[in-house]
């Protein structure tokens, strides 16, 4: 009997042990989607952070439709004269994009009808300016 309590308390420690060693040992990092749905605009574009990002759908004169959005569904975005468009930091124009593109839009939004009109288009890569060196 004394055996089997000896036996019993060393199988438990044991267990205890090994199940804490397996914890302090984890450094995980947390579950990221695969669904391209959500990006970390913190690590993206910091400076993009408050627009929308999705990818090009389908192209209209009038209206842009964008696909994986923050909404998990097809976005709709007028689009008028006023809409002011960049490609890779440089001024672009509405020609220029295509189906496919990854972009990001400063949308406004009607309260009464909730239509998106996009106010600024940016696509391609923004490369920062880098400070000249003194002399």
């Amino acid at each position: 009997m004394k055996l089997r309590k000896i036996i019993l308390i060393t199988a438990l420690a044991a267990a205890c042990l090994a199940t804490l060693a397996a914890a302090m040992q984890s450094d995980k990092q947390p579950i990221t989607s695969n669904t391209g749905r959500f990006g970390d605009p913190t690590s993206i574009a910091i400076k993009y952070q408050d627009y929308l990002y999705g990818v090009i759908k389908e192209l209209n004169p009038s209206e842009l439709i964008l696909s994986q959005t923050k909404f998990g569904v097809d976005q709709t975005f007028k689009v008028n004269k006023k809409t002011k468009y960049t490609q890779d930091g440089k001024t672009s124009s509405f020609d220029k994009l295509k189906v496919g593109d990854r972009i990001y839009i400063d949308a406004d939004t009607d309260k009464k009808t909730g239509i998106m009109t996009a106010k600024k288009v940016i696509s391609g890569v923004d490369i920062p300016s880098i400070p000249s060196a003194p002399q």
